[in-house]
């Protein structure tokens, strides 16, 4: 087994190889503005790193977000792409879900990133591996009292402390996180906990066709 993770739902451009026990090269860059420019030459490093082809690369594991359009689609095309070229499937898992695992909470908590807007990404978990309903979208106010009192994991609650007072590490994302849950639902046959590798955006893009424009016809 070797699973090449990418992720490009938040402001993290993240990329791990995980040969189904550990992983062996990571490498994250914050740059919100720059995943395109970013992914590719990030896994040829890693590879590199890791001293193996991309032709060895058995699983592409990629997160779904939920995240802001034109950064997720990054991720998600890059993979897609790989896993065509080499004829290996495309698991997609919660990006949300790699931020909690990464966490090492042994207790009741939050996973938030940002949605920008003044909004959050958001969902409640039982443990690192267990995810309690479906992540949503909300304003951190109108969540600070039904989360009260549990710790917060992500950007969103260090961005909002008056309503997630206890923030926690990690803040980004990391594919190394998000390999290593792979590499156990892989190694359990849990194969049907995986998402298909489609973006989970929660809202609609920001960048709209404008409504009744004008249509210009030749004479």
């Amino acid at each position: 087994m070797l699973l090449l993770a990418v992720d490009t739902a938040t402001p993290a451009v993240t990329v791990a190889l995980h040969d189904g026990s550990s992983v062996l090269a990571a490498e994250s860059q914050v740059d919100a503005r720059r995943h395109g420019e970013l992914l590719l030459p990030a896994v040829d490093r890693v590879l590199s790193e890791a001293g193996v082809g991309l032709g060895a690369v058995t699983d592409v594991v990629v997160g779904v977000g939920p995240g802001p359009y034109t950064g997720l689609r990054v991720g998600l095309a890059t993979a897609l792409s790989f896993g065509s070229a080499l004829g290996v499937p495309v698991h997609g898992l919660c990006t949300l879900d790699g931020l909690a695992y990464a966490s090492g909470l042994e207790e009741p908590f939050v996973v938030a990133t940002d949605a920008r807007r003044k909004e959050v990404y958001w969902a409640r978990y039982a443990d690192v591996r267990t995810r309690l309903g479906d992540p949503a979208v909300d304003r951190p106010a109108d969540l600070a009292e039904r989360v009260a009192g549990l710790p917060v994991v992500g950007a969103g609650a260090f961005l909002y402390p008056a309503s997630f007072p206890d923030a926690r590490a990690p803040e980004h994302q990391s594919a190394a996180a998000l390999a290593g849950l792979a590499a156990e639902l892989l190694a359990a046959g849990r194969g049907e906990d995986f998402l298909p590798p489609l973006p989970l955006y929660l809202r609609r893009p920001d960048a709209e066709v404008p409504k009744n424009y004008k249509v210009v016809t030749p004479k």
